[in-house]
């Protein structure tokens, strides 16, 4: 019939299409949401609305990158303190850096066991449980008289590297293909920078603020050991009072929470062992893992070098070490983004061949980096020479999170947690090498292996992608079209 005088006006047909964009499917708990979704992509965002903590999107990936935050300023909440810690308990060398592997070693099955978990009962519930595991003992670290003693409680703290899996998986689960990778990128550097800021929060601002408190009370004992003893507590309660959060208040997916889906029959029961299966048997898995092993391993093992190796071959204190050691983590409030960022650019452009070559640049100028800050013989040569190769290390970790929701959509926790994995795995390599080897030595050989993995990018071939040496492996189906193919 004809429209009375008194009704509104239709929509423009742009209006219209920008409203569509924010409807929810019909399976979902909600209605409409605060983001522009894809539904052939299960009600993935299409952007990062960074300002924003509307639910399901954007708090999960504020919730991601904090409890990854948290669980890495726990973890690595005793690294600046590691020389008062030889001091006092009077270790070797060689106890402190099986204490290290020990700490990097903790996560490499949980890492494997989370992303499965998260494929099973979603990221919120991991997330809670790792961030609980490693609080807790990260506030007794004060109670460790022995080497045995230190690395038991190392090795426990080092469950919380699980919450880089849970962190990026909640992130893929939220956002489109197209955009996965700049926000992977960026929830990921965000929560590294937990690991700087545990060096200069605990090793240059709580270490001396409690050796000042307790010289001028005059308490028992020396106040440097005392000092150490408490500092850990801060980090260790903040880890475990954010576990509150994450379960109150976030959603597993876009469409709600994993269980209750379940419950209502709007979502299958993955079987963990196929799941295990389908991650494991493709190859690209394997070489992604390697990849990852040289830069996030990387990273844990310079995170436990920088300060000790700044106080060694500089003759620095405590503070000023940590203080210096600190830059290299400070990288991660850019340099991660970026290069998660750069590899969508790269993508819009060329397709996943421009995924694969700029991986491959990134992890052969990092390693390059790597040994030129070996070589850096005064000290604002090794501090830039620091700085610098820390941009490559996070970006060839942006970079690799940027291809991995390619791989197997349908088990990304799992593929990711067993990728995420390779990066302890590295680290507990690299750490053997810091040792048994001297620290220059150690920093060369680590860059070294960097350099020459970074050709592995060459045997990447994902199905329905082109490779850089390959064409398209196989056409993708009708329901693939416009999701970024090269």
């Amino acid at each position: 019939g004809r429209r009375s005088s008194s009704s509104p006006p239709p929509a423009p047909p742009h209006v219209l299409e920008e409203m569509q964009m924010h409807e929810a499917s019909w399976d979902s708990k909600y209605v409409t949401y605060a983001c522009r979704v894809d539904q052939r992509q299960d009600d993935r965002s299409v952007e990062i609305a960074l300002f924003s903590m509307a639910r399901p999107h954007m708090r999960a990936f504020h919730y991601a990158w904090l409890s990854f935050f948290f669980a890495f300023l726990a973890w690595f909440a005793i690294t600046p303190l590691l020389a008062e810690v030889q001091s006092s308990l009077g270790l070797t060398k060689e106890q402190i850096w099986t204490s290290s592997i020990c700490s990097v070693a903790g996560a490499v099955v949980t890492r494997c066991m989370s992303g499965l978990f998260c494929d099973i009962y979603g990221a919120r519930w991991m997330s809670a449980v790792v961030l609980f595991i490693c609080g807790v003992p990260t506030v007794l670290t004060g109670a460790v008289n022995t080497s045995a003693g230190l690395s038991v409680l190392r090795l426990v703290t080092g469950i919380g590297g699980s919450a880089f899996v849970t962190c990026q998986y909640w992130t893929t689960t939220m956002f489109t293909k197209e955009v996965a990778g700049t926000a992977n990128a960026l929830a990921a550097g965000w929560g590294n920078l937990g690991g700087g800021v545990s060096q200069i929060f605990v090793g240059s601002m709580l270490f001396p603020l409690f050796k000042w408190i307790f010289t001028v009370s005059g308490a028992d004992g020396d106040p440097a050991d005392l000092s150490w003893r408490v500092c850990c507590v801060i980090p260790g309660l903040a880890c475990t009072v954010f576990t509150f959060f994450v379960i109150r208040s976030s959603d597993d997916s876009p469409k709600g929470n994993y269980n209750k889906r379940k419950q209502l029959g709007l979502m299958q029961k993955p079987s963990a062992g196929k799941h295990i299966t389908a991650a494991l048997r493709d190859h690209n898995t394997w070489l992604l893992l390697i990849q990852y092993g040289c830069c996030f391993g990387v990273e844990l093992a310079t995170t436990n070098a920088a300060a000790l190796y700044f106080q060694g071959e500089f003759e620095l204190g405590t503070e000023a070490a940590a203080a210096l050691a600190s830059t290299f983590g400070f990288m991660n409030i850019f340099a991660r983004g970026l290069g998660g960022f750069l590899s969508d650019i790269s993508n819009a452009y060329r397709g996943m061949r421009g995924r694969l070559c700029w991986q491959l640049v990134c992890f052969f100028l990092e390693g390059v980096f790597v040994m030129v800050f070996a070589r850096a013989r005064t000290l604002a040569g090794a501090i830039s020479a620091l700085m610098t190769f820390s941009i490559f290390v996070q970006g060839a970790e942006g970079s690799t999170f940027g291809i991995v929701p390619y791989l197997n959509p349908a088990v990304t926790g799992t593929v990711a947690g067993v990728i995420g994995a390779g990066g302890n795995v590295g680290a507990v390599i690299f750490s053997i090498f810091f040792r048994q080897m001297e620290y220059r030595q150690a920093f060369f050989l680590m860059g070294a292996c960097t350099s020459a993995i970074s050709f592995m990018s060459l045997g990447i071939w994902i199905k329905g992608y082109e490779g850089l040496l390959f064409q398209r492996r196989i056409p993708p189906g009708p329901d693939e079209e416009g999701r970024g193919t090269a």
